[in-house]
């Protein structure tokens, strides 16, 4: 018999401790070799004035053992509390999060009794940078980061999960025919690696049909790896379909830190009742034994749980007149759940796990390409304006900055307008200088200085400008619309 494995646990908040108490008694049931750390996250955190929900003595923990399973935390509502959920993700480095989506006909009412779809969701970047800002009186940004590495390391990641795990095809979304330079490049890495898996079939999907179809026909997907966003959404979305969100788990994957949960939130209504379903944490729990090698304690647990889904001992969420058999509370269902180890599910697909197989960690990193070449060839001036006449500003901007840098047309949020504005299209007060030199000259950066002070000096807000660069002679910025 291994060693036991050390792991962080939080019991966090609501229904937390006790859907987290009934998971650790169904875990010790089973066997499993695991030595627990406790800290303590979550609102009670936060309102000691931690706008992080997290001690440094809890990163302490989770730095040495590398293994954390939370349970759904409470934020406090109002300004300045940071998401935990995130925080975590970005600092130890959890780029992967891995949720699958199973239907248990007819044991827990679904449209589609044949789902089973694992969602690989990219957990660092895209809109989730959480980098917004006011512009002007009408107008916020968030800025879309989505980035080479970010998108091969995910992307590979559901590759190498799909042969570990016998999956036979990866599917990508995103919105590649608007955002054609962000899901742009999501889109190109995937056709890249894909390429290296011949073995595996690939497919992608604009993600607003693709979720349709998702929804409508789950079964034409295996395995789905989406960007931050889209994941995040339709994760939910496919757990949903196939039953509960509330028997969905989740792992979080990293070089090297992993943290599992449930999808599900903390629910403070239900907290306290022996109501709520522990499922969800369990099912998190089972992804946490398959990643330290547990992988026989993992099949214990998981097919127990299956029995006695199948045996028709609920929770009143998913309890059903004439399916069901017996409503039970938190602890009376963890109680069934230890009491059912060893036995295997006989209309439910039982599940197997190989305690050897693991992934392989050299595939997995990433590797740096040769950069490519740069040149500076213009600037976009982003300025507060709030009269609204498209003309009149390209007027006097084309007034103001007469030297070098031309301007080369004026857009409001995305839409071409000047020159050849339209009485129609409507305009708020932020708008979008482009200036240019003539075809393929390059930009110094004292030119934009310089035009920057003109721009200044006759009295326009500059909010920010963007640079715009030609990498290996292609332009990296795009058109207007209109333009």
């Amino acid at each position: 018999m291994s060693e036991n494995t050390p792991i962080t646990v939080a019991k966090g908040d609501g229904i937390g401790p006790e859907i987290m108490d009934a998971t650790l008694h169904i875990l010790k049931a089973a066997g499993a070799r695991i030595d627990i750390e406790e800290i303590e996250i979550g609102e009670k955190v936060y309102l000691r004035g931690n706008s992080a929900g997290i001690e440094p003595s809890a990163w302490e923990s989770l730095r040495r053992t590398k293994v954390f399973l939370k349970a759904p935390i409470t934020t406090p509502q109002g300004g300045g509390f940071k998401s935990l959920n995130v925080t975590t993700r970005k600092t130890l480095g959890l780029y992967a999060n891995v949720r699958p989506c199973v239907s248990y006909a007819p044991f827990v009412k679904t449209k589609h009794p044949d789902m089973d779809v694992v969602i690989v969701r990219e957990n660092e970047e895209d809109l989730y940078a959480g980098i917004e800002y006011q512009q002007s009186d009408e107008v916020m940004a968030s800025l879309k980061l989505i980035s080479r590495p970010g998108s091969e390391k995910i992307i590979r990641y559901a590759f190498e999960y799909a042969k570990l795990n016998n999956r036979k095809k990866v599917t990508a979304f995103t919105k590649d025919n608007i955002m054609k330079f962000s899901d742009g490049l999501f889109h190109k890495v995937f056709d890249e690696v894909a390429a290296e898996y011949p073995e595996i079939e690939n497919e992608h999907w604009i993600v607003d049909i693709g979720a349709a179809k998702l929804a409508d026909t789950p079964s034409a997907f295996d395995v789905v790896v989406l960007p931050n966003l889209y994941g995040d959404i339709l994760s939910d979305v496919a757990a949903q379909i196939a039953g509960s969100v509330g028997l969905a788990g989740s792992a979080n994957i990293g070089t090297g830190a992993a943290m599992f949960e449930a999808i599900h939130g903390s629910a403070p209504r239900r907290a306290g009742q022996n109501l709520a379903n522990p499922s969800g944490l369990l099912l998190g729990a089972v992804l946490m034994l398959i990643h330290i090698g547990q992988g026989d304690v993992a099949e214990l647990v998981h097919n127990a749980w299956l029995r006695t889904m199948e045996d028709g001992v609920h929770t009143y969420d998913i309890f059903k007149e004439g399916v069901s058999k017996e409503k039970v509370g938190t602890k009376e269902f963890a109680e069934a759940v230890a009491a059912r180890i060893g036995q295997k599910p006989e209309t439910l697909k039982a599940v197997s796990y190989n305690a050897e197989a693991k992934f392989d960690q050299a595939k997995l990193e990433y590797k740096p390409r040769p950069r490519q070449t740069k040149e500076l060839v213009g600037v976009d001036v982003f300025i507060d304006d709030d009269k609204r006449d498209a003309t009149a500003l390209g007027k006097k901007i084309e007034e103001i900055a007469a030297g070098d840098l031309k301007l080369t047309l004026i857009s409001n949020r995305g839409m071409k307008v000047y020159p050849g504005a339209q009485p129609e299209t409507f305009v708020s007060d932020n708008w979008r200088l482009r200036f240019q030199l003539a075809e393929g000259a390059v930009v110094t950066h004292q030119q934009i200085i310089d035009l920057l002070g003109l721009v200044t000096g006759a009295g326009y807000d500059v909010i920010k400008t963007e640079n715009l660069y030609n990498f290996d002679g292609k332009a990296g910025f795009t058109l207007s619309q209109g333009e």
